[in-house]
């Protein structure tokens, strides 16, 4: 026990970077140790519903793997990622309307890691960023990790306030445009068809890259599906995607699609992070597009997930009281709720622990502060009773204050 006692003493007198000092922990991260408590019906995360993970066609396909290509699946391999990977994801956003090669393609672990890897390449100390105001609160960890600024712009029903850019951008020259373009985490807006062709127009005008981190995209179970800013916007755009929310997070698959000379500084910054993405798990993913079989499962996810979100909407209207407003999103994993502005989603949420059922508040969304009334709902993970009876929960405890 003493020497323990000794060696804590010890390392405690280490000096980390203070990049790492200033780092804060990710609330979400915190709140899911909270609400992973038993019987706690949890709205709180970012994640996939488990049960919709194709496991035996994974079995079968790993061991295809290990079979045909043998050692190579396991040794390592290129830091842009596996050739036949990157040929056949230009090759689908191709036929999607982004004309695409090999070479704009590089494959990441996961969205989270490909976030990471633009900000390495484009942010110093002290830089802007242009966000939508609230925005996701992992890419404001990947940002401030390198001393970000921020500069935000309000989001609307058509999604990012494009003339409050153009204002923001005269101002404080920002390096970047980040956006989540369809159905925005944590909002679950997606941004209209002019909005998008008004964002890369002034991207072009004012020599800025956009970041579209889109990892929701093809999980839209509802309305008209829309170009991606990618496809309208070519090279100004830097996109971001992802098979964590449409096959299996754990995978840690994501890719980005950028212009050549930009992927080239991209692939130096993967070389310094971690060589490349797992050899193994990219041979997977491979086949499995490859033999056909993702977008029947995307199907299948689409209906599984239309289903949740309107019995979570239609507990909202029963269980809700007035003053109460929500969004209703076409896709995605989340909704997003704000409450009269004199209540505090904060200070409500032990309270919501207690009555087992949990929902991060919008708070750490907000790079500039505020969102004190706002929260987030999940409808992907939980069960069809258990969403009845957590919005049920939240709804007679938020009548209690409204």
């Amino acid at each position: 026990m003493l020497v323990e006692q000794n060696q804590k003493k010890h390392t405690e007198l280490w000096k980390v970077s203070d990049n790492v000092m200033e780092l804060k922990s990710s609330i979400i991260r915190e709140i899911l140790k909270v609400s992973s408590k038993p019987g706690v019906i949890n709205f709180a995360g970012g994640l996939p519903a488990p049960e919709l993970f194709p496991i035996e066609e994974l079995k079968e396909i790993a061991v295809q793997v290990l079979d045909k290509y043998g050692p190579d699946c396991l040794q390592y391999s290129l830091s842009r990622g596996l050739p036949a990977l990157r040929e056949l994801l230009a090759k689908r956003a191709t036929e999607r309307g982004t004309p695409s090669g090999i070479d704009n393609i590089l494959i990441s672990n996961g969205a989270q890691q490909a976030i990471e890897l633009v900000a390495r390449a484009f942010i110093a100390p002290g830089d802007y960023i242009l966000t939508e105001n609230p925005t996701y609160v992992g890419a404001l960890q990947a940002f401030n990790y390198y001393q970000a600024k921020y500069t935000t712009v309000d989001i609307d029903d058509e999604g990012m306030n494009v003339d409050q850019a153009i204002e923001k951008i005269e101002r404080f020259k920002p390096k970047l445009i980040y956006t989540i373009s369809n159905f925005q985490n944590p909002t679950g807006i997606t941004m209209s068809l002019k909005r998008r062709e008004q964002l890369v127009e002034v991207a072009r005008n004012y020599n800025i890259p956009i970041l579209d981190d889109n990892p929701y995209g093809d999980i839209r179970f509802s309305g008209e599906r829309l170009p991606t800013l990618k496809s309208i916007g070519g090279n100004e755009v830097i996109a971001v995607r992802t098979f964590s929310k449409t096959l299996a997070p754990g995978m840690r698959i994501g890719w980005i699609n950028g212009p050549e000379n930009i992927i080239a500084q991209f692939e130096k910054v993967k070389q310094c992070a971690d060589l490349h993405t797992s050899t193994f798990c990219q041979y997977i993913v491979y086949e499995y597009v490859n033999q056909g079989l993702l977008e029947p499962h995307i199907e299948h996810i689409k209906v599984d997930y239309r289903t949740k979100r309107d019995i979570m909407l239609k507990g909202l209207q029963e269980h809700f009281p007035p003053g109460i407003s929500w969004t209703e999103p076409e896709g995605g994993l989340f909704l997003w709720l704000e409450l009269p502005k004199q209540l505090s989603s904060v200070d409500l949420f032990e309270e919501a622990i207690e009555n087992k059922v949990a929902y991060v508040y919008g708070q750490p969304f907000f790079p500039d502060g505020g969102g004190l009334n706002t929260l987030r709902l999940n409808f992907a993970t939980a069960s069809h009773e258990q969403i009845a009876k957590g919005i049920k929960r939240l709804g007679e405890l938020f009548t209690k204050y409204v």
